[in-house]
């Protein structure tokens, strides 16, 4: 069975849209792949590392990563589960009318300085209706190119997306704190669990998370598991169910939580999604 498999969601001048996953057989570092078109790339399902020269960057539904035209990279998968992005490149000149100056790298192909920015629960529900819609055919071209610029103008705002800032001993610490969350979403982990796992005291911990993501830990724990509840609200008919198996402590948790990240109840979103009557 190979590795990847790829659908192609959407194809118009402005806007490439595809769906990619990846069954995470590749425990260790790739082969150096290439990319041949800059895009954005929005993890909506487990976890990958991407390697670019030194730098490694974790890849989950919290983050977006830019694949820069011309830049070398591997993956690998220290968790195991494999992952399963949304993949969209658009029209170069847009791209670079949305992307703020200070984003990009200097040089004749466009390209942006870092490898990845935390995206707002906003763009992941973004995310999460231009998948559903496409993939069941009830988005209009138009109204799925409009939501595609959307969501790439959010997760380039200064106010709605985040560009970590820290020393690269830091970032590596809260690498392995994410890492360690994604392994088991449902899990009801403890602070001094995590701290053990990444080997460093709980107070430093929190210290150090916050400082690099702008958010605490416990936060970003929830929208990790909102965004999966976002991908798995096709295939369940008791959302009772689903939030009992993402981790939530009742119904009313969930539902209270998924209505304050996303403004509607996970009800209410299949609906709008046409993923139930």
């Amino acid at each position: 069975m190979s590795q990847f498999s790829t659908a192609l969601l959407l194809k118009t001048k402005t806007v490439t849209i595809r769906d990619i996953v990846c069954n995470g057989e590749c425990r260790h570092k790739s082969d150096e792949e290439c990319a041949h078109k800059t895009s954005l790339v929005y993890p909506y399902r487990g976890v990958f590392m991407r390697h670019v020269g030194r730098n490694d960057t974790v890849a989950e539904a919290n983050q977006v990563l830019f694949f820069n035209a011309g830049q070398g990279y591997r993956i690998s998968h220290p968790v195991d589960g494999g992952d399963a992005c949304i993949d969209l490149s658009i029209d170069e000149s847009l791209l670079a009318e949305l992307a703020p100056g200070d984003q990009v790298q200097a040089g004749e192909l466009f390209g942006f300085k870092r490898q990845r920015r935390r995206v707002d629960p906003r763009a992941q529900a973004l995310v999460a209706l231009l998948r559903h819609g496409l993939r069941r055919n009830v988005a209009e071209t138009l109204e799925a190119e409009t939501l595609a610029l959307t969501l790439v103008r959010r997760s380039l705002g200064e106010r709605t997306s985040h560009a970590a800032g820290a020393s690269a001993g830091r970032q590596k610490l809260v690498d392995r704190a994410k890492l360690v969350l994604s392994s088991d979403l449902a899990r009801r982990w403890t602070l001094a669990e995590i701290a053990t796992e990444v080997g460093v005291s709980p107070v430093y911990l929190t210290q150090v998370f916050q400082q690099v993501e702008a958010t605490p830990l416990y936060r970003y724990q929830l929208r990790l598991r909102l965004a999966r509840a976002l991908d798995l609200l096709g295939e369940y008919e008791d959302l009772t169910a689903l939030g009992l198996d993402l981790g939530f402590s009742s119904h009313s948790h969930f539902t209270s939580s998924f209505r304050q990240a996303y403004g509607q109840t996970p009800a209410e979103f299949q609906r709008a999604t046409r993923l139930r009557a």
